[in-house]
């Protein structure tokens, strides 16, 4: 029976580039991939379809289409039309990318909820949601950060934190803030429906489907079923809808409701299965109730809570017959020098930037093969130690192999291999393709299957081993030099070409572009696994007529690394001092005081009391999207709630700088409406007079001790 594969990746959400966490998924879903259409069951090609999509819907998309004066379509088809350059620079092919702003996502959303309705599994009751007053509009989950119930981790996301992957209900965050105007919400009254996790019948199943050998690595099984509880007493009911405004899929009968994003985003890997089929002709039902289907998605670990009890739960208990061909590989982070990617401290890795600086591609999908496992762990990328990998084993252990033989091929014997190998030759191909255990081809390709990318790679790695110490030993320069040495100096160079297709072959879904080049090098077809089986390893190529060879790949210079990196932020430099002139008699002695702005008129103390001047503390600070001189702070001026301000300090400060500093507010001035919120109140700073001349500017900062809410008299 020919396997059948739909592979499917996280959906990226629609509000931003790909980011190299992005990259990492995508990559090691390829390979995966691209190992799998190398196969042959039983004569059949395995059958792969690799489809992605865009998670278009939310009110973030929402909002962020209304700044820039478009529509949310418009705004995610912009988007979507700079994904191309990513997946085509990182040669990751998907058969379909998509978008769950789609019909097909529409009707396939509905239905599964109208199954979930008629199953008894969805209710409706009025809940107080969070309302943000200054923006006049209920919050989604996202719309609101605060610290995690569970762990305490500080500004994390309203429905799931991704420090300890607790899913939770926003009204559970502690000090919630609005991601739109940093103020603290209201509870409101709305109609909520809800799906009913909490059912017996969702407990049993999901027990028994993260049970099921080979549905999920078991340390997963082990967290998922923590959130379970030993009778499902920790399952909470799932709160499935969104009011108007809203950027959404709308709720069959229920005007004004919109699904939650999370409904129909994992709906999303359908939909694009769908569209996908109705361009190729190929009958979508049919497919995914064929048993030899199977459906292997690849998430990272921030997510599983929505991935391994919401999706599966609604899977079945709309009838869905994926849901017991369902298998979900997941992964962990990418770190750069074991912190957590950020472009202030200048650990963030831009993908286009890599692609823009001329980095190989294939550099980076060979260090995160070599460093990719199926365990649920993070991944590091270190300079130093990138640039040691590729140099070390793609160029000096696999290019290496060909540029020193390929030559002699060409100049020796008009590019033609020996039509036959000596005995001593086979014997070394064997010990190169034979490892402890038998056929080292089946050992890497069980490798790969189970997605241990790098016990995978380090084992190619050592066929390259075998492969270099035959030529070294047989030393191919010196035979060139002996006539009589003509016959042996075939033999040693068609056997390592031999060895280095079959690194090639293996190498292949790593590798992509460079298995294509070699394959024109060497007259080959596309590559299958059988080629490195028995036999086929050296008879394939015998005797045949090979093009010239041009070198394969360039070692990394370690200079690009520097420039790969974000660079950190740099703390706001004191204005320098104003240059002072000799006094004379026609400068006084106190002419550098000039920069000193004259003092404004005098007032009285009834005047100055009329300012509310407080101490307050930056709980949160960030970039203002599409402003170049404004940072939002979110304050506590110790009122029980958040207060959002927007200040144009960003040219001396970055927002990591400021966050858990006091500062000097003005607390009764009026709100502001501006572009790009409410603005409730003004920080103080010192400049000069003239700021252009001498730009400094400061924020004022009480002395250690004073405490937020404090009044300065």
């Amino acid at each position: 029976m020919t396997r059948q594969l739909f592979v499917t990746t996280a959906l990226p959400y629609a509000n931003a580039a790909f980011h190299i966490g992005h990259m990492m998924e995508y990559i090691q879903a390829d390979i995966w991939v691209r190992f799998q259409r190398m196969q042959n069951d039983g004569g059949a090609q395995r059958v792969v379809h690799f489809v992605g999509a865009d998670d278009t819907h939310g009110t973030p998309i929402m909002i962020a289409a209304e700044k820039e004066g478009v529509t949310p379509q418009e705004f995610v088809a912009r988007i979507a039309a700079g994904r191309a350059q990513y997946l085509d620079g990182f040669h990751i092919a998907f058969d379909n990318w998509y978008s769950t702003d789609s019909p097909e996502n529409v009707d396939l959303s509905q239905g599964i909820y109208r199954r979930l309705r008629d199953a008894g599994l969805i209710y409706t009751k009025t809940v107080d949601r969070f309302y943000d007053t200054a923006k006049g509009m209920f919050l989604a989950d996202r719309n609101i950060k605060g610290e995690c119930p569970v762990c305490h981790a500080k500004d994390q996301y309203g429905d799931n934190c991704e420090v300890c992957g607790a899913a939770y209900q926003p009204t559970e965050l502690i000090n919630p803030y609005s991601v739109f105007t940093g103020s603290t919400p209201i509870l409101k009254p709305s109609e909520q429906y809800f799906f009913k996790l909490s059912d017996p019948r969702c407990f049993q199943f999901l027990k028994q489907w993260l049970n099921t050998p080979g549905r999920l690595q078991p340390e997963m099984v082990n967290k998922v079923s923590e959130w379970l509880g030993e009778d499902g007493e920790k399952l909470a009911d799932w709160d499935i809808s969104r009011d108007a405004p809203y950027f959404g899929i709308p709720i069959p009968d229920a005007p004004g409701k919109f699904f939650y994003v999370w409904l129909d985003a994992p709906v999303g890997y359908l939909a694009s299965l769908k569209n996908y089929f109705e361009k190729k002709g190929i009958d979508y039902d049919a497919f995914l109730n064929d048993p030899a289907t199977e459906q292997v998605h690849f998430i990272g670990k921030d997510i599983v809570s929505f991935h391994l009890l919401f999706w599966p739960a609604m899977l079945e208990f709309s009838g869905h017959p994926v849901i017991d061909k369902l298998k979900v590989n997941v992964h962990g982070h990418l770190t750069v020098n074991n912190e957590k990617m950020s472009k202030s401290r200048g650990t963030g890795i831009s993908p286009l930037r890599y692609l823009e600086l001329g980095m190989n591609p294939e550099w980076l999908r060979y260090y995160l093969a070599f460093k990719l496992n199926s365990k649920v762990e993070d991944l590091d990328f270190t300079g130093e130690d990138f640039v040691a990998r590729v140099n070390s084993d793609l160029i000096g252990k696999y290019v290496n192999i060909a540029s020193r033989c390929a030559g002699f091929i060409a100049k020796k014997f008009d590019g033609k291999l020996a039509s036959g190998l000596s005995d001593q030759a086979r014997e070394w191909i064997a010990r190169a393709m034979n490892g402890e255990h038998g056929e080292r081809q089946a050992s890497i390709a069980a490798s790969f299957e189970a997605r241990e990318f790098g016990k995978a790679i380090r084992e190619i790695m050592e066929v390259a081993d075998v492969a270099n110490r035959y030529v070294d030993e047989n030393k191919p320069w010196i035979l060139a030099k002996d006539e009589s040495k003509t016959a042996e100096l075939h033999d040693v160079c068609t056997t390592a070409l031999v060895l280095f297709r079959q690194l090639t072959i293996m190498l292949s879904p790593v590798l992509p572009h460079v298995a294509a080049r070699v394959r024109e090098f060497l007259g080959d077809a596309a590559y299958s696994w059988e080629d490195t089986q028995g036999e086929r390893v050296h008879t394939a190529v015998l005797g045949r007529t090979i093009n010239a060879y041009s070198h394969l790949m360039q070692r990394v210079d370690a200079k690009m690394i520097d420039d790969l990196f974000d660079k950190p932020a740099q703390p706001a430099a004191p204005a320098a001092a104003p240059a002072v002139a000799a006094p004379s008699a026609a400068a006084p002695a106190d002419a550098a005081a000039s920069d000193v702005e004259e003092l404004a008129p005098e007032i009285s103390i009834d005047d100055f009391t009329r300012i509310d001047l407080r101490v307050a503390r930056i709980v949160h600070c960030e970039h203002v999207e599409g402003s170049s001189k404004l940072l939002r702070l979110t304050l506590d001026v110790g009122e029980g709630r958040h207060r959002n301000v927007f200040s144009g300090i960003k040219s001396a400060y970055q927002p990591e700088q400021l966050i858990g500093k006091l500062t000097v507010m003005v607390a009764n001035l009026a709100p502001r409406k501006m572009k790009f919120g409410v603005s409730e109140g003004m920080v103080l700073c010192a400049s000069a007079k003239d700021e252009k001349a001498n730009p400094g500017l400061y924020l004022l900062e009480p002395v250690s001790g004073a405490q937020p809410g404090m009044r300065i008299r």
